[in-house]
C-alpha cells in the first residue's frame, strides 16, 4: 500500500494537497456507492450542517446530505475502507510526524445542482482536524458533469491559485484542513463521496 500513499504525501509536502487515482478499485467503489444509496433509502441520511455545532444551513451555502460512518455498525466494505484509512494514518505519522490519533468519516451525497460554498474545514474553536480526505464514488464521471472540488492555494506573492479536481471514480484528494479554503462546484448529476478528516 505504501506506493499508493507516497504521491499523496509528496503532493501535500510540495503544494498543500495530494491526489491519487484508484485509491479504491472499481469493485470497491460500486459496493460503497450501493451501500450509500441503500442507507439513504433507509432514512439514515440528514441535511449537512456547518461548524462544530453542525448547524443546519440554507441550501445557498451547502446542499449535501450526509451519514457519519461508525465502525460499530459498519458493513464489511465500509470497514475495509476505514481500515485502509487507518493504514494511511499510520503511514502519515511515520513519514510526516503529524501525531494523528483519530479520524472521522461520512458518506456525502450532493443532489443534482447542489454545492458547498468556499470554506475552511478547521473550526475556529477546534484545531484537531489536520488533513481533509475525500474519496469519490462516482462511476463514468465526465468533465461536463461538473462537481469539481476547487482548492484555493496561497502563493508566495500573496495572490491565489485555483486548482479544480474532478470527482472521478476511486480518486482520493487529501489537503491541509487548516490551510486550504475550498468549495464543491455544482454538478449536473448526483455526486457521491466518502469524506472525512484525520485528527490530532
Amino acid at each position: 500500500m505504501q506506493p499508493q500513499f507516497d504521491p499523496i504525501i509528496d503532493g501535500i509536502l510540495e503544494q498543500g494537497y495530494g491526489v491519487v487515482d484508484d485509491f479504491l478499485s472499481p469493485e470497491e467503489v460500486q459496493k460503497l456507492a450501493k451501500r450509500l444509496r441503500d442507507r439513504r433509502e433507509q432514512g439514515q441520511f440528514k441535511a449537512a450542517g456547518i461548524g462544530n455545532q453542525n448547524t443546519v444551513v440554507e441550501k445557498q451555502i451547502r446542499g449535501d446530505e450526509i451519514m457519519w460512518l461508525d465502525e460499530a455498525d459498519a458493513v464489511p466494505e465500509e470497514l475495509a475502507f476505514l481500515n485502509r484509512i487507518g493504514e494511511f494514518v499510520q503511514y502519515v505519522n511515520r513519514t510526516c510526524y503529524l501525531g494523528l490519533r483519530d479520524y472521522e468519516f461520512h458518506y456525502a451525497l450532493y443532489p443534482t445542482g447542489t454545492f458547498y460554498k468556499r470554506h475552511l474545514d478547521q473550526f475556529r474553536t477546534d484545531s484537531r482536524r489536520r488533513l481533509s480526505v475525500v474519496c469519490y464514488l462516482n462511476t463514468d464521471w465526465q468533465e461536463t458533469d461538473g462537481g469539481q472540488i476547487a482548492l484555493y492555494l496561497p502563493t508566495e506573492n500573496g495572490a491565489e491559485e485555483t486548482v479544480t479536481i474532478a470527482p472521478v471514480s476511486g480518486r482520493l484528494v487529501c489537503f491541509e484542513s487548516g490551510r486550504l479554503e475550498h468549495e464543491v462546484l455544482p454538478a449536473t448529476r448526483e455526486r457521491l463521496s466518502v469524506t472525512g478528516w484525520l485528527k490530532n
